[in-house]
């Protein structure tokens, strides 16, 4: 391919800085603008993996890597639809990808799910990552309290409530964070799975951290630990799966250890309400069920209530619509083919495409993200020819744009000016860094 190609990509996280790093790669003709409304690159990698996890938030040198690309720019702080619009952009491109992820709860569709004390577990992840546009304070007022999801995002949230804030403060975490996991009361922390062990989606790894608190006891309760023909297939097929029944088996069946804090896991139980009184959380109430052979479950009419004074929903993520883009409400995914944005007529919209969890919904790993860049980009280089050509494609005119419009932007130099402060901030209490909160705050280090 020998025609320049400028490419704007909206959303700055994984999904987005692998198809920058995909289509830099392709030609050498290509330059990217990457675009995301936080000031900070990273998307769920900074305000969605939880502060105790260094070991995952290490994928941010891979992505620092790409993003030092002289080809690549990080543009922060602009808001897709409000700061600049589609139309705007093909100004100054020969296409976009969306790549805006899923930073929402899905919904749980059960009774009392309203209750003052019923919480999204991405809310509370963003709160405990810093994310600067939830609020600072958060109620942690429950001494018991249910977390509902068999996920990685449902095991961070668990093992969060469940230590203790000076376990926490070696880590990243915000000031305010710290001082709202301080005063909480909790004492026990109750994980509920609908399926049995065999069918969790949580990975050995995050299993194993579980335990690694020597505050927090974890019990097994061993009445949901069953299989099916289908769950000893799973077992059978899937290495990381043998693992996780291995290690929930052992726990099952060890000794408890007289710890002040509690983390219950529970298989085969499916909540059906969230109890209250008075606009309140009371309690969780979930239907026992059992395996039906191929490793699916149905219900058997027993029930039980649990009296905790909060529920968290970790029941998976959610994207969000975008201005003037066709979107599928059911799967939460923009509709495409290969990667190409189509409209209501399934004719593929000139010059758009979408790539990560927006195109295929919240599921899979890095290694899928990975691969479902590379199909959007390959996509994105077959119709190369086809694409209209921009009115103002120089390198200055979409800053020039912005600034017109009073946007304060950051770049990637001031990126690196906030990860240096951060740093700083965290050096004398002998932490990697402590993060800025407000959006002000950070534009301002950023912009110097």
């Amino acid at each position: 391919m020998d025609r320049p190609l400028r490419v704007a990509v909206i959303g700055a996280g994984p999904a987005g800085i692998y198809a920058a790093d995909h289509l830099i790669k392709a030609s050498e003709t290509v330059t990217v603008d990457i675009f995301d409304k936080l000031p900070t690159p990273y998307g769920l990698i900074r305000y969605g993996v939880a502060p105790d996890h260094p070991r995952i938030k290490e994928i941010v040198n891979a992505l620092t890597r790409i993003l030092n690309n002289e080809r690549i720019r990080f543009i922060g702080n602009v808001e897709y639809g409000t700061d600049v619009k589609p139309e705007e952009l093909s100004r100054f491109y020969d296409a976009t990808i969306i790549a805006s992820g899923a930073e929402k709860d899905r919904a749980l569709d059960i009774p009392g799910v309203e209750l003052n004390g019923s919480y999204g577990a991405a809310d509370f992840a963003s709160w405990y990552n810093g994310h600067p546009d939830v609020a600072r304070e958060w109620p942690l007022e429950a001494t018991e309290v249910a977390v509902i999801g068999a996920g990685n995002v449902a095991v961070d949230v668990a093992r969060i409530l469940a230590k203790t804030a000076d376990e926490l403060l070696v880590t990243e975490i915000p000031d305010n964070v710290y001082q709202g996991l301080k005063t909480s009361p909790v004492t026990d922390v109750h994980l509920f799975s609908r399926r049995g062990p065999a069918q969790v989606k949580f990975t050995p790894l995050e299993l194993r951290e579980l335990d690694h608190s020597p505050n927090v006891e974890v019990i097994v309760h061993p009445e949901g630990i069953e299989f099916d023909e289908g769950s000893l297939q799973a077992m059978r097929d899937t290495r990381h799966v043998k693992m996780c029944v291995d290690i929930l088996q052992n726990w099952a069946v060890r000794d408890p250890r007289d710890r002040p804090r509690r983390l219950h896991l529970y298989f085969l139980q499916a909540p059906v309400e969230v109890l209250g009184e008075d606009g309140k959380v009371v309690g969780l109430r979930t239907e026992t069920q059992e395996l039906t052979g191929d490793g699916w479950v149905r219900g058997t009419g027993e029930f039980t209530d649990w009296p905790v004074q909060a529920v968290y929903r970790a029941v998976g993520y959610l994207s969000t619509a975008l201005p003037d883009l066709p979107f599928d409400t059911k799967t939460g995914t923009i509709p495409h083919e290969a990667g190409r944005i189509l409209d209501l007529d399934g004719e593929h919209i000139p010059g758009m495409y979408v790539t990560g969890w927006i195109k295929r919904g919240p599921v899979g790993l890095i290694g899928h993200t990975k691969g479902d860049a590379n199909e959007t980009v390959q996509s994105l280089l077959a119709d190369t020819e086809k694409l209209p050509a921009p009115v103002e494609p120089s390198a200055s005119a979409v800053l020039d744009y912005l600034r017109s419009r009073d946007v304060d932007f950051t770049d990637w130099e001031g990126w690196q000016k906030l990860d240096a402060h951060e740093v700083t901030l965290g050096e004398p209490h002998g932490r990697k860094r402590v993060k800025v909160v407000a959006r002000d705050e950070m534009t301002n280090i950023c912009n110097g």
